[in-house]
């Protein structure tokens, strides 16, 4: 890699050991993939919880604190693996607990705001299109670069973590022009009436296109889905197919047309979605027997709007007897909605909310799952009934009001 006169002085270690471990860690990364140079960015988001890091990744963190590692860009931090409140059903381990808080308070000494939030593009940072980020977790890269037309890879927990104290990262992947240009065609066909659609659509392009070069460009879309659609869309996409970037023609900033997402590439294939493929992925959720049920919308965490939706769904309901329920969303949600009454009406209908966390990251979730017998996960995230399965739950996807009505009906349909 060529390194401008910045850049040297950071490795020859004249901004410090940490900035120079971490622009060391960066060169190896941008020689791996074949960058020629680094690119600023002006904002960054990292993973940081004991479940995702293990104590080798606590290890380094603590050598870059020691080394007094600071930001030099804006950086958020993505959803934990601990609901640090007390909840009956999750019992978390107390000394990875400990690990957890150490954790944040190193972070927020580095100069990280710790959000603790996967849809830190709705409630924390919009990056503008052009601009260059490095963000972790599948779901924030893969927005950034289709909806708001910003550039980031996957930049792993170090990726991230370095490119925020050294302010750049190198430049390959979704950082080049030739790389965002549109590599598969998809006809849209189907109406699109509910979030989980947009998570069934993505198992329908991603899974049999598994490639993280795919780039779909998604045509025939009759009406501006939300952000709340496209943040499904794009997590499903990002769990079935490792992908990190599709076109939405009319929608999405880099395709104002289907040529000029394709940018002259020919298509490698071509994709029909019709309603009857929508409805498959449903009917392909198949229940088993087994003593207790679990409905839980998570993955990515739930925005105002969902938030307000969910409380109308469950408002005079309860969850039955044998069901349960979890809603995890980031902390700025949940003050507003316990401001707005939201949390106080799914509160009184028996829902647990989590804050901060993700569900399919919360720490011993195998055992939890062991430990309350449940067996079938129901949920309207495409995203978290594919990457759940880790955890040996069986999972199947349902629209959002047939997910409520499960949960409080306790009937599997």
């Amino acid at each position: 890699m060529k390194l401008n006169a910045d850049e040297l002085a950071m490795l020859r270690g004249e901004r410090g050991k940490a900035v120079q471990k971490a622009i060391q860690f960066q060169i190896e990364v941008g020689n791996f993939f074949g960058a020629r140079h680094f690119v600023p960015i002006t904002n960054a988001h990292v993973m940081g919880d004991i479940e995702v890091m293990g104590e080798g990744g606590l290890a380094h963190l603590r050598e870059m604190s020691e080394h007094h590692a600071r930001c030099a860009v804006p950086t958020s931090s993505n959803a934990r693996c601990m609901h640090f409140d007390t909840v009956d059903e999750l019992r978390q381990d107390p000394a990875d607990m400990v690990k957890e808080r150490e954790i944040i308070v190193r972070l927020r000494d580095m100069r990280v705001a710790t959000t603790d939030t996967c849809i830190n593009y709705q409630t924390v940072y919009q990056p503008k299109i052009g601009e260059h980020v490095a963000w972790g977790d599948t779901g924030t890269v893969i927005y950034a670069n289709s909806v708001f037309g910003a550039r980031t890879n996957y930049e792993a927990g170090n990726a991230s973590f370095a490119a925020a104290v050294t302010g750049r990262t190198p430049a390959y992947g979704f950082h080049l022009d030739e790389v965002r240009r549109g590599t598969l065609s998809v006809d849209l066909q189907a109406k699109m009436t509910d979030l989980a659609d947009w998570g069934a659509l993505g198992k329908i392009i991603g899974h049999p296109n598994q490639d993280y070069f795919a780039v779909p460009v998604i045509q025939g879309v009759r009406e501006t889905p939300s952000s709340d659609a496209l943040k499904h869309l794009g997590a499903s996409l990002a769990s079935y197919g490792s992908m990190a970037m599709f076109h939405m023609v009319g929608v999405t900033p880099e395709a104002p047309s289907a040529e000029a997402a394709f940018g002259g590439n020919v298509p490698s294939s071509e994709i029909t979605v019709t309603q009857a493929d929508l409805d498959a992925v449903y009917q392909a959720c198949k229940y088993v027997d087994g003593a207790h049920n679990i409905v839980v919308f998570s993955a990515p965490q739930l925005s105002i709007f969902e938030m307000q939706a969910m409380a109308q769904l469950f408002s005079g309901r309860k969850v039955a007897p044998g069901m349960h329920a979890f809603i995890t969303t980031n902390h700025a949600v949940y003050s507003d909605a316990k401001r707005l009454g939201y949390i106080d009406t799914l509160e009184a209908a028996g829902v647990r909310l989590l804050q901060g966390v993700c569900f399919y990251i919360l720490q011993r979730l195998s055992s939890i799952r062991q430990e309350n017998d449940w067996t079938n996960l129901i949920s309207n995230s495409g995203k978290l009934v594919n990457t759940i399965t880790a955890h040996r739950f069986n999972t199947v996807l349902r629209r959002t009001a047939d997910c409520v009505d499960i949960a409080c009906t306790g009937e599997l349909k």
